[in-house]
């Protein structure tokens, strides 16, 4: 199964071969997603549109539609390519339902969902009458040209006159879509996230942390392990730039230009290995056992750090599920009471991705609790 930051890639680089109107390599990387979530659906019957397949489309819209029953913007495309394929009765229903899933608002904005397109009931309306004229219902045509000019802005009134003349003149209308070239894209701070984080910065050797003898030589320096696991060169003891070690640990996803995220107070995922404790591994949750490891380092076993990960990814710390939590989409993560969870990254204020069980998604925050505080 692949994994959201999988999903999440194929997606975006989906939507920018649609914005260079390349039409394969969009389809290929969309159809790439094994469990695609409805407004990927969306995205390839919106791309076999573009190509001229709209017998593909509708299959898509179709799938689309089916796991998300409330996407309006859904019911309007795949009414489109009901009416490209002349099933004339099919397209008016589903613009029928476009209209329905409206409640009675003037318009949906997707804006926030990740497509650049503000869904207008009078274009609905609109295209209810395009439908309408094709099947020579030419009163009820009027009917609705008539109710789209009443909800249609007044920028909107010149073209819907116009259209209520050709009904008049018992000339068939074209309906209207979402603009061409328009998918729905992942949300920008989520690509982000796909992108590699240095966490421990850039390395500078500080000549003078060595202690030296009584001749003032430097002894040999013990070899440690870097947090990937490989041996590092004996050299001069190294520090990171701008952060502290323990900053760095401690603060998870700091990306360059912007805030750290804030973990809970005790972080479990990272630590050291202690030469006097049996070996044991000691978590760094503080300047005072970051101090204490770096006195470690200079004993004969050196220092040893890990930094605790899932596929590559650092674990910044575990929460506990306090709820059960279905999953509602391909991309969530269910949850038990109990069940701990590897937190990979905080999506947003409201959601988290994390590991449970071998498998990665993304869950409410608002269901667990830090691992810290669990009773």
């Amino acid at each position: 199964m692949a994994s959201l930051g999988d999903l999440l890639r194929d997606w975006h680089q989906g939507a920018q071969a649609v914005a260079r109107g390349d039409w394969d390599c969009a389809l290929r990387l969309f159809s790439s997603i094994s469990e695609p979530p409805a407004r990927v659906s969306f995205n390839v019957g919106c791309v076999h549109l573009l190509a001229g397949d709209p017998e593909a489309a509708l299959r898509a819209f179709d799938q689309a539609v089916t796991k998300d029953a409330c996407l309006a913007v859904g019911f309007l495309q795949r009414g489109v390519a009901n009416f490209q394929l002349e099933r004339f009765m099919e397209a008016l229903s589903d613009f029928q339902r476009t209209l329905a899933q409206l409640r009675d608002n003037t318009a949906i904005d997707y804006t926030q969902l990740g497509l650049r397109f503000k869904l207008q009931a009078w274009e609905v309306l609109f295209n209810m009458a395009a439908v309408q004229s094709q099947l020579g219902l030419w009163a009820e045509a009027a009917c609705s040209l008539g109710d789209a000019i009443s909800k249609g802005p007044e920028g909107a009134r010149n073209g819907l006159d116009v259209a209520l003349g050709q009904v008049q003149k018992q000339v068939p209308l074209q309906p209207r879509q979402v603009p061409r070239g328009e998918v729905f894209r992942p949300r920008r701070r989520h690509v982000e996230h796909l992108e590699p984080v240095d966490f421990l910065g850039k390395a500078k050797v500080l000549a003078s942390a060595l202690p030296t003898d009584s001749h003032g030589v430097a002894p040999p320096q013990p070899q440690a392990l870097d947090v990937r696991g490989e041996a590092r060169p004996r050299a001069a003891a190294r520090v990171p730039t701008g952060n502290t070690l323990a900053s760095s640990f401690l603060q998870g996803c700091w990306q360059p230009g912007g805030p750290a995220l804030a973990p809970p107070p005790r972080p479990p995922a990272q630590g050291y290995q202690d030469p006097s404790e049996d070996g044991r591994w000691v978590p760094l949750s503080g300047e005072e056992a970051l101090q204490r490891a770096w006195r470690d380092a200079a004993g004969p076993g050196g220092l040893q750090l890990q930094c605790r990960g899932v596929g590559g990814r650092p674990v910044l710390y575990q929460v506990v599920a306090q709820h059960v939590y279905s999953a509602q989409r391909p991309e969530d993560l269910a949850l038990q009471p109990g069940d701990t969870v590897d937190v990979l990254c905080e999506v947003d204020q409201a959601w988290l991705e994390g590991h449970c069980d071998g498998h990665i998604g993304i869950f409410p925050k608002s269901f667990t609790v830090p691992a810290a505080r669990r009773a």
